[in-house]
Formats: structure tokens, sequence, C-alpha cells
């Protein structure tokens, strides 16, 4: 009678174990494939056409005047002829790049490359989800359908959209940003943390650094150079001081951008969608501060006073003030340092004192923030009373998408002011953050190609060209040591997540 288990022998064990081993190889590969294919997947970051929200190849530059940190653009087609042929990574800029907060145009720069972004994208989401705006999105180039792109997501199908002085509106209402895509959207204009080791170097925007916030007649803030990044206030607590941004001594409004070509930066347009942030201290409890932002013929002030009372009001050309409206807080305690913030953008009127909130709706029709009078350069002050002290001032602007070509001057193709352009079914409108440097539905000047001879409309996405959307960059700006040839040292706390259409 055998016997009912038979113990196999260790060639017999060693080759189940081997098979069972390629058997899970296999399975695992077959559902890293499959993973691949529908669920996740990396992409890196060809172009700057998405900074400074994503970057493609670029260089980081700290400003050998004020250190500040900011990216700049690698062209390929220019850059590669300035290799440092003693430093294989090392290359020499062929424009001088500008700083966005001092105005510094560095010369004879010399740093190394960075690679772009890598990023995660769901690819399967929008087969059960439809898109939304302000996704960043990556689609398979409409005329190009090998090369995959990525943009934002701004027009929806059946949807018309128009860009008016930098904002998208969409079947005549402004497209207002989720807030932290705004968040990301926030470019310097000038920080007064940082301030040139030689002012009196002549490549501050062309002539010697000065401090860009200037007293107007009778104000008594002080600004103390060993102390730069303070102003000061000792003044009647009922009469209100004001020192103002002037953009002759400091950078401009222009929808520049610091990661690309100076050369047109003279021809981009006004933005007049701006915020400002300080720290502010009251050395007695009769102070009062606030901010004050520009746009078109208006002057919006937003203010604290003593009794604790925000205040948002309009000014007009001649000087008379509409209250817009108030809110009653706890004032800040004396000798305590309390964030102020005021923001104009998108049509809203945003003031904060600390987690406190106050905002105003100006409407979201076209001329509901006044006649768009895109050149008038906006104002930007602060203003305060009694014992004040402030700090840490920063001033910002909204990213501007661009109706007309900087080169050129000349119009867009489709969706600029006056010549808005309607989606139709299963078509979308994708818009790069670099606007200027952006090719995209505005620009594209090929219908897509399909299958079988099909043909899709020029300036769509169409919805069979969709792959994903961007959520995480995992990978970021990766830069070169020594001599290697690869980019692996990231930049790790640049990781972050990619908002889109939701909070």
């Amino acid at each position: 009678m055998p016997d009912e288990y038979t113990p196999k022998t260790d060639k017999h064990t060693t080759a189940e174990s081997i098979a069972n081993t390629f058997e899970w190889l296999i399975t695992a590969f077959v559902l890293a494939f499959v993973f691949r294919a529908f669920v996740l997947e990396a992409f890196q970051i060809p172009t700057g056409s998405m900074a400074e929200t994503l970057m493609g190849q670029h260089f980081q530059i700290c400003c050998p005047q004020c250190g500040y940190s900011y990216e700049y653009n690698f062209d390929p087609y220019t850059q590669q002829k300035c290799r440092v042929p003693t430093a294989a990574n090392l290359y020499q800029m062929k424009y001088p790049p500008r700083c966005p907060s001092c105005g510094y145009y560095a010369q004879n720069t010399f740093v190394p490359k960075s690679n772009g972004d890598r990023i995660l994208v769901f690819k399967c989401l929008y087969q059960f989800a439809e898109p939304k705006r302000w996704d960043v999105i990556v689609f398979k180039n409409p005329p190009e359908p090998k090369i995959n792109y990525i943009k934002r997501l701004l027009g929806k199908p059946g949807e018309t959209i128009e860009i008016i002085d930098g904002d998208i509106y969409i079947d005549n209402v402004l497209a207002r940003k989720p807030q932290k895509v705004q968040q990301e959207m926030w470019m310097c204009v000038y920080n007064n943390d940082y301030k040139p080791v030689h002012p009196i170097e002549n490549s501050f925007n062309k002539h010697i650094w000065l401090q860009p916030f200037t007293n107007e007649a009778d104000s008594q803030w002080v600004y103390d150079s060993a102390k730069p990044t303070q102003f000061s206030l000792k003044s009647n607590p009922e009469e209100l001081n004001t020192m103002y941004y002037d953009t002759k001594k400091g950078n401009d409004f222009r929808s520049t951008y610091a990661y690309g070509n100076p050369l047109y930066y003279h021809n981009m347009p006004i933005c007049s969608d701006l915020m400002m942030n300080y720290h502010a201290k009251f050395g007695t409890d009769k102070g009062s501060i606030g901010i004050g932002l520009g746009k078109y013929d208006s002057l919006y002030k937003a203010s604290l006073n003593p009794s604790g009372i925000m205040i948002i009001e309009k000014l007009n050309l001649l000087g008379q003030s509409t209250e817009l409206c108030r809110k009653e807080i706890t004032p800040p305690a004396q000798d305590k340092t309390f964030l102020v913030r005021f923001a104009n953008v998108d049509h809203q009127l945003i003031f904060e004192i600390d987690d406190q909130k106050l905002t105003y709706d100006l409407g979201t029709g076209k001329n509901d923030a006044g006649d768009r009078l895109g050149e008038i350069e906006p104002r930007a002050l602060f203003f305060g009373s009694g014992d004040v002290t402030i700090s840490h001032i920063a001033l910002y602007r909204d990213t501007h998408y661009l109706g007309t070509r900087p080169e050129s001057q000349e119009p867009v193709y489709r969706a600029g002011e006056g010549n808005p352009f309607t989606l139709e079914k299963d078509e979308f409108f994708a818009l790069g953050d670099n606007s200027p440097a952006s090719l995209d539905s505005r620009l594209w000047d090929d219908p897509g190609v399909g299958n079988n001879g099909q043909s899709y409309r020029i300036g769509v996405v169409p919805r069979d060209y969709l792959v994903g959307k961007a959520f995480f960059v995992y990978w970021p700006s990766s830069f070169k040591t020594g001599k290697s040839r690869l980019g692996f040292v990231p930049n790790i706390g640049r990781m972050r997540f990619i908002y889109g259409g939701i909070d």
C-alpha cells in the first residue's frame, strides 16, 4: 500500500520554487503595465509653458545682488551654444535674466541646468468624471498625437471663452480661480526682505537701486537702513501717513515672467490684479493700518481702525470715498505682531487680518470693476497712523493670460478680447500658465489629426485625446552635480500637489 504522502526531492522543490517566482514576476509585470496604462503614470515636464506652476528644463538662479531665488527657462536652441567648455554642466546666459524682486539683470551668470519636474498623472479619471475648469491636464497634442502636452483646462464643451485683460470669461461671466489655484498663481513684484548688496550698480532696470516705497507729501514713515525689512511710524493717531510703490524705482506691473526671456518685457500688458501683505505691530492702542490697491480709475483701500473695525472703501479720481463693507473684530493686542493682507483679484476685494477675512464682490461682468483702462498703471500703497511698525512687506501680481503675442503685439488666433471662441461637443480649451511662452489653444494653426482620416477643429483638445489629470510633483527640478550627465538630486522641498478645479 503506497504511502499517503511522499516527500518531494530537493530537485522538485527547487524547480517549483523557480516556477512560482517566475509566475509572481510575470504577474507583477502585468499588474505594473495595467497600472501604468490605465491608472497612474509618471511624466516629465519638457518645457516651461506651465511655469511657474510646473518647470521644464531650466536654471535655478539666486540673484547675486539681493539673494532672491527664481527659475529661468533653458532654451535648447540658444543655450546649447552657451555651454562653458571647461565645465560640462555650466551655461552662460545668452540673455541676462532679471530678478523678479529687485530688478537686477544678472550679467555673466554661470549656472548648471536643472531638469524638468517629474509628475504623476491619473490616467483613468476622466473616464468616470467630467474634467473641471482649472485642472492641469495631460493630453495628446492634436496636430501631433504622438506628443503629450500639459496645460490648464479653461473651456469645456458648449462654452464660449474669451480672454479679457488677463482674465478668463466663460459665456460672458468671469471665471474665478479656486483659492489654492490662486495661491499658485501669485508672482513677485517686490519683496522688501531682499535688499541688494551693491545698490549703486547701474543694472537694476537700467538704473541704480532705490527703495521703491516712497513717502507721500508730509508722510512720516521712516525707513531705517539699519533695519532694512522694517518701516516705522510715530504720528498723530488722527492723521494718515502713506507710502506708495514707485514703479520708476522698482519693477513695474507689466505681465513679465522671471522664467521667460526679458527681450519682450516692454511689450507685456499691465496687470492690475495685485496683492500686498506685511506684518504689523501697534505700539499703542490708538493706531490704524491699511493697504491701498488701484485698478483702472479707482483706488480700493482696506483698513483696520483702533476700534477693531475692518473697512473696505472705494475712492474715485476726485478722492471721494464710498464705503463698500465692514466687519468688527477684536483688535490686535498692543506689541503683538499680526498679518495684514489685501488682494484685488478676479473682481474680488479680499482683506485679511490674521485669520479674520472681509470680502467684497465687485461682480463677474466684463465692466463690473469699471471701464477697462488697460494701460493705466495700478497703484499700490500702505498707510497708517499712531505708533506702528510694519515688516516683511511684499507685493505680488496675478497670472495674466495674454490675448496678444508679445513678440509682435498681434492678436492671438482665437479667444482674444472681441474674438470669443465657442466650443462644440467633446471639445476643450487649454492654456499654459506661462502665457507669453505657451503654444496652446489660442495659437495652434493646424487641425487635430484623428484616426482613419478624421480631423478635429483647430484650437481644441478633443475628448478622445485627454490622457489624465496631473496631481503630484514627485521628483521636482532635479539638477546635475560635478560632471555627471544625469540629474539625480531632487529639490525635495518642492514636492507638492498640483491643484486644479477644486480646493
